[in-house]
């Protein structure tokens, strides 16, 4: 099988992003719409903390692309996940079903209600959370209480109160297999779509096939607030509480300060909703472009000793960071050492969070494909490309 040199594929990079020398990021925003436009009339208004018309503005537009019945918008994506494990009913004590690979504020969200993680392996395809391993592991060390209306995890004794998949890169996993062995146990899922804005499984949106989903707009994601993220579900009641919850519990009165519980100050400042609604009128070209992208990298490591890694069957990615897989960890830092120094800014995959010191003790299960991908995988440089 051919082999492409590290000098073949930086020339690549930088024939794709026409930069013969200079640094390439691994993934920067794009600002090429009403963004400045939009900024300026929000500041023009006053309005530029939690009320204004672009933050609800920001909310019915994403509710609309991703047809979800509604949208609550927050300050990050790490916040919007924290609050919809709340109220997917995750408790102090309780145990979080997730995967190891993952960007630390997937396992950060559930510590933060006091949970704790269990890690499940991954597919290898999709590096997303597998059915399969799920499944298994259900089958082995759960049981649904009946009285408690909760099922218990039978090693640890704890309620297992939700199971986190996250769309990997932009890349769907397989969700409604997900969904389905979940639901036979009367466990919630609560999607971490934070990296799949714009990508869909069997033509439904991530982040729509659980009870709730989560969206980031960080400012490396494929459209950006600076910071910000995003609530999705289809109950109503769900909506209300997160709206209710982010804007610090407080009763709507004209006057008085009354709150009627702990809440949050997660509201999504005006400003950068402003920023948002730009962005997101830009989503579809930005998907078109980078998908070209991914098209040229899967052209080129076609038939090579390096993988690319594709979209599965049935599913529409957003192609947010493009993936290739080395043969060993090895030739992945070889690979790291010399595409960084010629400023190009290639990166591994996170540290599996069971690696982790304030995770080493969660309960982690079968991880095989997670540690091959851990020492394999690396993203190249995937920003929209200019004209």
């Amino acid at each position: 099988m051919p082999t492409r040199t590290y000098k073949e594929i930086i020339d690549l990079i930088r024939t794709i992003f026409n930069k013969p020398e200079g640094i390439i990021p691994l993934h920067e925003p794009a600002f090429t719409g009403n963004e400045k436009k939009y900024l300026q009339d929000c500041v023009d208004s006053t309005f530029v903390s939690s009320v204004g018309e672009y933050v609800d503005r920001f909310e019915m537009l994403l509710a609309d692309y991703t047809r979800s019945t509604y949208a609550v918008a927050t300050v990050n994506g790490t916040a919007a996940l924290q609050i919809a494990l709340e109220l997917a009913g995750v408790n102090p004590g309780d145990e979080v079903i997730t995967q190891p690979l993952t960007f630390i504020a997937t396992a950060n969200a559930i510590s933060y209600c006091r949970a704790h993680p269990v890690f499940i392996d991954v597919d290898r395809d999709t590096m997303g959370l597998s059915p399969e391993k799920l499944d298994d592991f259900l089958a082995r060390f759960a049981k649904y209480d009946a009285k408690l209306k909760k099922c218990i995890n039978r090693q640890t004794l704890k309620p297992i109160a939700a199971v986190v998949p996250m769309h990997t890169f932009g890349n769907p996993c397989r969700i409604d297999e997900i969904v389905e062995i979940a639901g036979r146990y009367h466990i919630p899922v609560v999607e971490d779509a934070a990296e799949s804005l714009g990508s869909t499984y069997k033509k439904r949106h991530t982040g729509t096939f659980g009870l709730i989903g989560v969206l980031s707009f960080n400012g490396n994601k494929i459209i950006t607030t600076g910071g910000g993220g995003m609530i999705l579900t289809g109950d109503p009641e769900i909506a209300g509480k997160a709206k209710h919850l982010t804007t610090q519990a407080k009763v709507p009165h004209p006057w008085e300060f009354v709150h009627d519980a702990v809440g949050y100050n997660f509201r999504l400042p005006n400003i950068n909703a402003a920023l948002g609604v730009a962005q997101i009128e830009m989503l579809d070209t930005f998907i078109s472009n980078k998908r070209k992208t991914a098209a040229i990298y899967s052209n080129f490591f076609s038939n090579s000793d390096i993988l690319y890694n594709h979209e599965i069957d049935h599913s529409r990615s957003n192609c947010w960071l493009n993936a290739i897989r080395l043969g060993s960890r090895e030739e992945r830092d070889a690979f790291l050492t010399v595409t960084n120094s010629e400023g190009i800014k290639t990166r591994p995959v996170w540290t599996l969070m069971n690696k982790l010191p304030m995770y080493a003790r969660c309960q982690a299960v079968d991880l095989v494909h997670a540690y091959d991908l851990a020492d394999r995988v690396v993203n190249l440089p995937s920003s929209y490309i200019k004209s």
